[in-house]
């Protein structure tokens, strides 16, 4: 699943290609409302965590397109020079969004719906901070946190509790501050905490500039190459049985709440 930079990656692209100008959108699939935005003026796109919303005109209360990718969800852009004619759908298009110079295709979401600044706002009071916001506040996370029984691991992977934290980011960070995925929440230190946001902050600003999610620091750059071609290394994420980067222990994994997790038993004790 696309973590929360992916999305504001999705969000800025989208305010470069198709704002401030009507934008033709429609669903190829039939299994969305493209009538109630198309030929509307794209006013602006934002991200929260993984979700992702294109606000239409008139401002403050116009129909917005709100897109959660989930598993397998993906946009695929394309060019389209003037007066060209438009490239048949390939595949079960959710919805399609056709500028000036571009146009894009969005297929598989679990989300795809036109809502209203109250349904936003609702979708909003569910999630947990997200990182990525320049309006972000670490409080409420720390307040779940520090009061639940539940395992870290799992918590960073709630999305009320952070928004846009994945797999990748939830095994790498604990990692990177050494603590162990199934240590409940109320034994994490404040101080442990706010280290580990600071640095899931910075991490995220990196995946959000790179488009791709760069954790392991220069001096353990090295080793086994990483878990896919093109990507960049990871700590442990998706590295079960191999040598750990740092002190050599094979990686573990196991399941938690339904994801897998993946640690160093000798460095996140």
């Amino acid at each position: 699943m696309p973590e929360g930079h992916t999305l504001h990656r999705l969000a800025r692209l989208h305010q470069r290609r198709f704002a401030g100008a009507p934008v033709a959108v429609s669903s190829p699939q039939g299994r969305f409302a493209g009538d109630a935005v198309d030929g509307r003026v794209l006013l602006r796109t934002s991200a929260w965590g993984k979700h992702l919303f294109h606000h239409y005109e008139p401002f403050g209360g116009g129909p917005i397109v709100h897109v959660h990718l989930g598993l397998y969800g993906a946009f695929t852009e394309w060019k389209r020079p003037d007066g060209a004619a438009l490239p048949e759908p390939v595949g079960q298009v959710r919805m399609r969004m056709v500028g000036a110079g571009y146009g894009t295709d969005l297929r598989g979401p679990t989300v795809c719906e036109v809502v209203d600044e109250g349904q936003v706002s609702d979708v909003v009071a569910r999630l947990g901070p997200d990182p990525l916001r320049a309006d972000a506040d670490p409080a409420p996370a720390w307040a779940r946190i520090a009061k639940s029984r539940r395992p870290i691991g799992a918590l960073l992977m709630d999305q009320a509790v952070i928004a846009g934290v994945g797999n990748v980011y939830r095994s790498e960070l604990l990692f990177r501050h050494r603590i162990d995925p199934y240590r409940p929440g109320r034994a994490v230190g404040e101080a442990e905490f706010a280290a580990a946001w600071t640095d899931l902050v910075a991490l995220m600003k990196i995946g959000l500039r790179r488009g791709q999610i760069v954790v392991v620091r220069p001096e353990h750059d090295h080793g086994p190459p990483s878990y896919r071609p093109g990507r960049p290394r990871t700590y442990v994420y998706r590295r079960a049985g191999e040598p750990c980067r740092v002190c050599g222990t094979p990686i573990l994994t196991a399941v938690l709440e339904g994801r897998n997790v993946f640690w160093c038993p000798a460095c996140q004790e």
